[in-house]
């Protein structure tokens, strides 16, 4: 019997990562219902600009939550799919009833926040267990989410 997985990495570290995969897809969960929220909600004199951008991160980050599910799978384990699961293991909360411009961009900053903040340490396990695929997937979504984070604090002024 072997100790390692189909591609190669050791059973204890396809394990580990996978459980820091399924808090980060938990945590995209939770934080694609709050930007779809903010899409549908957002009222004031920004509704068209924030509107159109909102729609563009919610999609994005429906992208992402497919690719994370499948590298769980590609690392021989199962993602959740449950929302009772996302809402127990999320750092991310849901944010109820945000209407104004100024609070959602706030709320997807912070959520973006969170996101990096837990993609760091996926790298730092995927860099360890000599994982390119999650280490590269982690280091791509860091990198354009700083981006998106530096954007949207230059529109909140």
């Amino acid at each position: 019997m072997t100790d390692t997985n189909a591609i190669g990495l050791h059973q204890s570290s396809a394990s580990q990562l996978a459980e820091k995969l399924n808090a980060l897809l938990a945590n995209y969960q939770i934080f694609y219902m709050n930007v779809r929220g903010y899409h549908w909600n957002v009222k004031g004199q920004q509704f068209f600009e924030l509107h159109a951008k909102f729609e563009e991160l919610y999609t994005d980050l429906l992208t992402k939550v497919d690719e994370v599910a499948e590298r769980i799978l590609t690392l021989g384990h199962q993602p959740l799919h449950a929302y009772s699961n996302y809402a127990e293991i999320a750092t991310i909360r849901e944010d109820k009833n945000v209407h104004d411009g100024e609070s959602c961009v706030r709320g997807i900053v912070t959520g973006y926040q969170a996101l990096i903040e837990l993609q760091r340490e996926i790298l730092s396990l995927a860099s360890d267990a000599d994982d390119e695929g999650t280490a590269s997937q982690a280091s791509d979504y860091i990198r354009e989410q700083e981006k998106t984070i530096w954007m949207l604090n230059a529109y909140l002024g």
